[in-house]
């Protein structure tokens, strides 16, 4: 099993930044892949970006491109998601997620581990 733990979500205003963290322990040799989604209230939950651990390729949603950073620290097991230029409609909760196959799917249903989720608020 693999546990994953995201911290730094809160109330921000628009056009701050805010960064999130996702702690990942247990069986994590077992993942090759992680990835950041969303959910907003009434919507579905939404790809934002992911990476590969062997050669920390990222991809990122279209709607967060240029605004949104994945990083890793391979050594603390740990993602971290850098917002900037934060908008309204970025409002939801964000999760982590873990898959052991080596591509970053952008379904959330291709994911084998997820936290529990982190809300940020952008207010206007």
């Amino acid at each position: 099993q693999v546990q994953l733990v995201e911290s730094g979500g809160g109330l921000v205003q628009a056009g701050d930044s805010l960064t999130l963290s996702c702690a990942a322990s247990g069986r994590t040799f077992s993942t090759s892949t992680m990835a950041w989604f969303r959910q907003a209230p009434g919507k579905e939950r939404e790809f934002v970006g992911g990476t590969r651990w062997s050669d920390g390729r990222t991809s990122y949603a279209d709607s967060v491109k240029g605004r949104f950073t994945i990083s890793r620290d391979n050594a603390k097991n740990t993602m971290y998601l850098q917002m900037s230029s934060l908008k309204p409609e970025d409002t939801a909760v964000y999760y982590c997620a873990a898959r052991s196959g080596v591509l970053v799917h952008t379904t959330s249903a291709s994911y084998d581990y997820w936290g529990q989720g982190t809300q940020v608020t952008v207010s206007s």
